[in-house]
C-alpha cells in the first residue's frame, strides 16, 4: 500500500511539472494526479505567493515558474538531497 503525499510534496510536484514544460492547467493536473478542486487551490496558492505566474495565449491560460518559484524548488531539492545523504550514512 502506498502512502499519501504531504501537502508540501503536492506543491513541489506541481512546481516540478511546470518546470518540466507542462503549462496548461488540465495537463498539470493529470501529471500530478490531482482532482480538479484541490488542484485549483494549489494553483491559486502558488500564484498568490508568486511562485507561478499566469500568461494568457488568447483565451487560454498557461502557468510558468517565476524566479522565486525556481529558487524555492531548488532549495527544497537541495534539502531533500541532503536528507537522503544523511539517511544513507546511518
Amino acid at each position: 500500500m502506498t502512502r499519501k503525499r504531504t501537502t508540501i510534496e503536492i506543491y513541489l510536484d506541481v512546481l516540478r511539472t511546470v518546470k518540466n514544460g507542462v503549462n496548461k492547467p488540465t495537463n498539470i493536473m493529470y501529471r500530478c494526479n490531482l482532482a480538479w478542486r484541490p488542484f485549483r487551490h494549489v494553483l491559486d496558492s502558488l500564484v498568490e505567493n508568486e511562485l507561478l505566474e499566469i500568461r494568457w495565449k488568447g483565451r487560454r491560460r498557461t502557468y510558468h515558474l517565476t524566479e522565486k518559484g525556481y529558487k524555492v524548488l531548488r532549495r527544497f531539492e537541495d534539502t531533500q538531497s541532503l536528507l537522503l545523504t544523511l539517511m544513507k550514512q546511518r
